[in-house]
């Protein structure tokens, strides 16, 4: 989706920057039109303004069993990284994503892990997960649904489909 005029409706990102530190772009928004502005004020009010932004610490299960964790970071640019401690670093276990706001409190993310085989170092597949996850009131957690799909390193064939849930805590500084 490319930009939207002033004044558009609808859920919508801005351009993805890799990179820390500029403070000049905004973070991804929901635009409302003005007839809604009372749903934002409501929304802050409710939810407070912290948004995902941030440090989790974050646990994905499926099926019962935990299947990864660790600590992914949201920046305000729309961009995510993660920290993955249940994968060696051998194997690859720093991975990025993507991600619009798409509520007052709701964020879909789209992550691309790659994983490696450790004895070779050849790519072993490609990844796509997706979260939807949505912010608690006191914007200290979030929880939504994931799907992870594994596939062959062409990424054409798909090897495995997961789905579950994914949780967050945010981490604080003191």
């Amino acid at each position: 989706m490319g930009p939207q005029p002033p004044g558009a409706v609808g859920a919508a990102a801005p351009a993805a920057f890799a990179g820390c530190g500029n403070a000049s772009i905004q973070p991804a928004s929901y635009q409302v039109g003005s007839n809604d502005s009372q749903l934002i004020r409501t929304a802050l009010a409710e939810f407070g303004d912290r948004g995902i932004v941030g440090l989790w610490s974050v646990s994905f299960v499926a099926g019962g069993a935990q299947i990864d964790w660790g600590y992914s970071e949201w920046h305000p640019d729309g961009t995510e990284i993660t920290n993955s401690g249940g994968h060696s670093p051998a194997s690859g276990n720093f991975c990025l994503g993507v991600y619009r706001q798409t509520g007052p409190n709701t964020f879909h993310l789209k992550h691309f892990p790659l994983a490696y085989d450790p004895a070779t170092g050849l790519l072993a597949a490609k990844i796509i997960l997706t979260e939807d996850v949505t912010v608690d009131r006191t914007g200290n957690n979030y929880a939504g649904p994931f799907t992870l799909d594994v596939y062959d390193p062409a990424g054409v064939t798909l090897l495995q489909h997961v789905a579950g849930t994914v949780t967050g805590h945010r981490v604080e500084p003191n």
